[in-house]
């Protein structure tokens, strides 16, 4: 049986197909663990996406990632504050800049 975290919305939409689907809720670091496997699929998934696809995957990710900051206590907003402040002390990724190590 295939068995992998699923979006809220999941079984109603698998019922109204006319099936019966099995679904189990799970315990916090079940929950964590599976976001994690969630978003190497869903990174893996944007990877090979075509250009029609990418942003709707990357949409993918950015969920993922916004359940996984929940899980560490900080919503979409604290999120993006600690991104801002990333960005304002190390920068962003802009300038495309490929680092090729020292001389």
């Amino acid at each position: 049986m295939q068995r992998k975290l699923v979006r809220d919305r999941i079984p109603e939409i698998i019922t109204a197909d006319g099936l019966d689907p099995v679904i189990t809720v799970a315990g916090q670091d079940e929950y964590e663990r599976e976001l994690r496997r969630k978003l190497t699929e869903e990174v893996s998934e944007y990877r090979s996406a075509g250009p029609a696809e990418a942003v709707e995957e990357l949409a993918d990710v950015l969920e993922v990632v916004y359940a996984l900051a929940r899980v560490h206590g900080a919503d979409a907003a604290e999120l993006d504050r600690v991104r801002r402040a990333k960005a304002e002390e190390r920068g962003a990724f802009d300038r495309r800049l490929i680092w090729h190590g020292n001389r």
